[in-house]
């Protein structure tokens, strides 16, 4: 059984797929020119929310927990990885060392889903004020005004007891 295609359909084939690329080609140019967009949160330490231009790359951090303060601290000993604030910090620092692997640093964070796990120190309860004030350190401030959408959650543990604190972080790669 053979098929016939009427002339109209192939030329409006041909049309439309030079069409296509032709509006492929526009868009590139206009890539180029848009920046990310931050939307302010007024009042906050945080945004309510960042528009990446399509085509950006971006980079995705698994959950990202502390390294050990103390090694020789056995498992399960809340000095072998410290406290909130503690672990919130050495986090932050990791979360740096990745990024500038890649040649980004926490400027170029866009997001952050943060779990906080039940602390010892703060009567078994969450310790948020000790992630605020690490989150601080490193965000919106003087050496790095960047504010970054954000989560932070609440849990019963995280995967290992002894992390009281685990990060994801979103970056976008600065464009060229």
């Amino acid at each position: 059984m053979r098929f016939k295609y009427p002339s109209y359909l192939l030329i409006i084939l041909v049309f439309a797929l030079f069409s296509c690329e032709e509006h492929e080609d526009d868009d590139d140019d206009t890539q180029k020119t848009e920046t990310i967009t931050r939307f302010e949160r007024d009042g906050s330490s945080i945004l309510k929310g960042v528009k990446v231009p399509t085509g950006n790359s971006m980079y995705f951090a698994s959950g990202i927990v502390a390294y050990a303060k103390d090694d020789t601290k056995p498992t399960g000993d809340p000095e072998r990885f410290g406290n909130t604030y503690e672990q919130s910090v050495s986090a932050l620092k990791r979360i740096n060392e990745y990024l500038n692997e890649e040649g980004i640093g926490l400027k170029d964070v866009i997001s952050m889903k943060v779990y906080v796990a039940p602390d010892p120190n703060n009567e078994g309860k969450p310790d948020f004020q000790a992630w605020f004030k690490a989150y601080g350190e490193f965000f919106n401030n003087e050496s790095n005004p960047n504010k970054v959408a954000r989560s932070t959650i609440g849990v019963y543990t995280l995967v290992n007891p002894d992390m009281l604190i685990e990060i994801e972080v979103r970056a976008v790669y600065p464009s060229n």
